[in-house]
C-alpha cells in the first residue's frame, strides 16, 4: 500500500470543495444563481466570486506569485461586499471562469511549492509568516465553510443537497421521509421551549 503524500492530499480536498461548489449553480436560472436567500445576501454566484478572489490572493500574493487578474472589488474605493454578488453586467460564465482560472494558478502555486515554503498574508496583519501548508489547510477549511454556504442555499432554491448530483451525502430517504422528519424536529423544538427553565 502506498502511503499518503500529505501535498496530494490536502489537494485532493481542496479540489473536491472546490467543484462541491461549482455544482450548486449546475441547471439553475441567473436569478436564482444571483439572487439573495439569507438577510445577510447570501447567494451561490456571490459565493463563486469571493472563492475565486481569496484563493487568487491566497496563492498569489502571499507566495510573491502575481496572479495579474483585474479585481476592481477589492479596490480601496469599492463598495462594502463587492466581492459576495455578482450585478448583471457580470455573466456567470465571467465568474465561473475567474474561478477557474484562479483554480489553475493556486494549482500552479502548489505544484512549484514545497509544502514548508514560508509567504506572508498581508492582510492578515503583522505575521511571522505561513506555509503553503497552512494556506491549503485555511483555503480547504475555507472553501468547505462556503460549501456549506451554497448547501444550504441551494436546497432553498430546489431542494437539491450533496457534494455532488450523484452523491448527496443525507441520511434519510425520499420528501415524505423528509417531511416527517422536519415535522418530527419542528414539534421537539416546541416542546423543548414550552419546558419550565
Amino acid at each position: 500500500m502506498k502511503p499518503n503524500d500529505p501535498k496530494d492530499d490536502l489537494h485532493r480536498y481542496l479540489k473536491a470543495a472546490r467543484e462541491a461548489v461549482v455544482w450548486k449553480l449546475d441547471g439553475l436560472s441567473e436569478y436564482d444563481v444571483r439572487r439573495p436567500l439569507t438577510p445577510t445576501g447570501t447567494n451561490l454566484l456571490g459565493l463563486v466570486k469571493h472563492l475565486a478572489s481569496v484563493e487568487l490572493g491566497y496563492f498569489g500574493p502571499t507566495f510573491g506569485r502575481p496572479h495579474n487578474e483585474s479585481l476592481p472589488w477589492h479596490e480601496e474605493n469599492a463598495e462594502p461586499n463587492s466581492d459576495m454578488w455578482a450585478p448583471a453586467d457580470e455573466s456567470r460564465e465571467d465568474i465561473l471562469s475567474l474561478y477557474h482560472r484562479a483554480w489553475a494558478h493556486a494549482d500552479a502555486t502548489i505544484e512549484a511549492l514545497p509544502l514548508d515554503a514560508m509567504g506572508h498574508v498581508a492582510w492578515w496583519g503583522d505575521n511571522d509568516g505561513v506555509t503553503l501548508q497552512r494556506i491549503m489547510l485555511h483555503m480547504t477549511a475555507e472553501t468547505n465553510r462556503h460549501a456549506g454556504h451554497a448547501d444550504i442555499v441551494r436546497e432553498l432554491i430546489d431542494g437539491k443537497v450533496g457534494m455532488r448530483e450523484t452523491n448527496s451525502n443525507m441520511d434519510g430517504g425520499d420528501a415524505a421521509w423528509y417531511e416527517e422528519y422536519w415535522n418530527k424536529l419542528e414539534a421537539s423544538a416546541k416542546e423543548a421551549q414550552a419546558k419550565p427553565s
